[in-house]
């Protein structure tokens, strides 16, 4: 086992000057939001020094540190970007006001857990279930909603960090990794101000892509299963698990594993006496709740064009044009299956979550969330792609904008154009790590 340069010693000291100072930090932003009282910044409190604490403790036995002065610069700007959220978590968007705060006071009015008997809302049964855990706490919901999101930020940071440990032994881009996902403008603007989740299906999807690659086929199938269960944007990634099945990464009888992690998933409303089948077909009920627009301040495809003619057929050639992409990337896999590194898994992994909503219609403004996650790790692993996260960032932030703005910066097709040159840059990525059968990661 590889020795940690940051002794014990040395880090408890550390951990014990910080945890003080930055105790007196979140108490003094948690007291100055609109809503709180005592109980209410020490809750948040205890909640965001803890999950500092616990992370701070796994990147150091991560070995992650080169050094006392790397230590305390990551002490910093991980506080720092703590704090960050934390001075946001006031804000209030109509997607609160219209759909979390009414599931909320419908779940506290009907009794908590009991409320999961009922149809509520459009979002699977797990973030329910959070909804109704929260129910029990005097704490306005808002601000344990956006802390929900903002514990999976980190989650989902130190998990891509994990992602780049299997391609580089250097320590200090695992690191980077961490902060620079913390920094993603998306993943800020996201739970901390939005107050929107897609940190916790994204961190989860992570998480299955790690173990995946690692050779972990259960856990892998496990968590992409939890990540599924939450939203039903992981189906961008779920075509890789085609390929880590080519690859011989997982086997035919682990992915029996995913309909019972997501039948447990499901466990709290059917136990509230909702029906199973209701439960297990939540999405399919969904659909119709879809709408007919093929674009909401997405940039894709549909973003070049403010009207279409024939919007079915438009729309079904979109799908084609997504379904068409994967049995490329299959094919193409397939082919070259004596290739088909952790390289030219983690490029597959980027084209499906870049690719997917890039070609189907009704998609939203934060649907290339992991998109935008993915292309950071991308970046630290392989310089030469650095320009891509900005491309990425750049797009997703049009959308952003325009839901929090409610007006354009800019036409959604710049973001599209953005996209495009990304998507064509990850498929000369894809083809280039199909041509050699070097082990291209530290995993293999």
């Amino acid at each position: 086992m590889m020795k940690n340069p940051i002794s014990e010693k040395t880090f408890i000291y550390t951990l014990s000057v910080f945890i003080p100072l930055f105790t007196a930090s979140v108490f003094l932003f948690a007291l100055g939001l609109r809503e709180t009282g005592f109980f209410s910044a020490a809750l948040v409190t205890a909640v965001v020094v803890l999950l500092a604490a616990v992370f701070l403790i796994a990147l150091w036995r991560s070995n992650c540190f080169l050094s006392p002065q790397a230590l305390i610069v990551t002490v910093i700007a991980f506080a720092g970007l703590l704090l960050l959220r934390l001075a946001l978590f006031d804000h209030i968007t109509l997607d609160y006001e219209n759909f979390l705060k009414p599931w909320l006071e419908h779940i506290k009015s009907h009794g908590g857990f009991r409320a999961l008997s009922d149809q509520i809302g459009n979002y699977n049964i797990p973030y329910l279930a959070f909804l109704a855990f929260i129910s029990y706490i005097p704490v306005t919901g808002l601000y344990l909603i956006k802390l929900f999101s903002v514990i999976f930020d980190v989650v989902l940071a130190f998990y891509l960090m994990k992602l780049a440990s299997l391609y580089t032994s250097n320590r200090t881009l695992h690191i980077a990794c961490f902060i620079l996902a913390l920094v993603l403008p998306t993943s800020i603007l996201n739970g901390a101000l939005w107050g929107q989740c897609d940190s916790v299906y994204t961190a989860f999807a992570v998480i299955a892509l790690y173990y995946g690659l690692k050779g972990r086929p259960v856990l892998s199938v496990s968590a992409i299963a939890v990540s599924f269960s939450f939203k039903l944007q992981a189906v961008f990634i779920l075509p890789l698990f085609l390929l880590f099945l080519i690859s011989g990464k997982i086997k035919l009888r682990h992915l029996l594993v995913f309909p019972a992690v997501f039948f447990a998933c499901n466990l709290p409303a059917i136990l509230a006496g909702r029906p199973v089948w209701d439960c297990l077909t939540i999405y399919f009920n969904q659909l119709d709740t879809v709408g007919s627009g093929l674009n909401y301040n997405s940039p894709s495809v549909y973003s070049l064009f403010n009207y279409y003619h024939n919007a079915v057929f438009a729309a079904k050639l979109g799908i084609i044009a997504a379904f068409t992409l994967c049995a490329v990337v299959f094919l193409l896999a397939f082919y070259k299956r004596r290739n088909l590194n952790n390289t030219a898994l983690l490029a597959a992994a980027l084209i499906f979550v870049v690719g997917i909503p890039l070609f189907l219609p009704h998609m939203h403004d934060r649907y290339f969330y992991m998109a935008d996650v993915l292309l950071v790790l991308l970046a630290v692993i392989h310089p030469v792609y650095a320009p891509l996260p900005f491309f990425g960032s750049f797009a997703s932030l049009l959308g952003y904008h325009a839901y929090l703005k409610m007006r354009y910066f800019l036409p959604m097709r710049y973001g599209f154009l953005a996209l495009a040159i990304v998507f064509a840059a990850l498929f000369i990525f894809f083809i280039k790590s199909l041509k050699t059968t070097a082990h291209t990661s530290l995993s293999e």
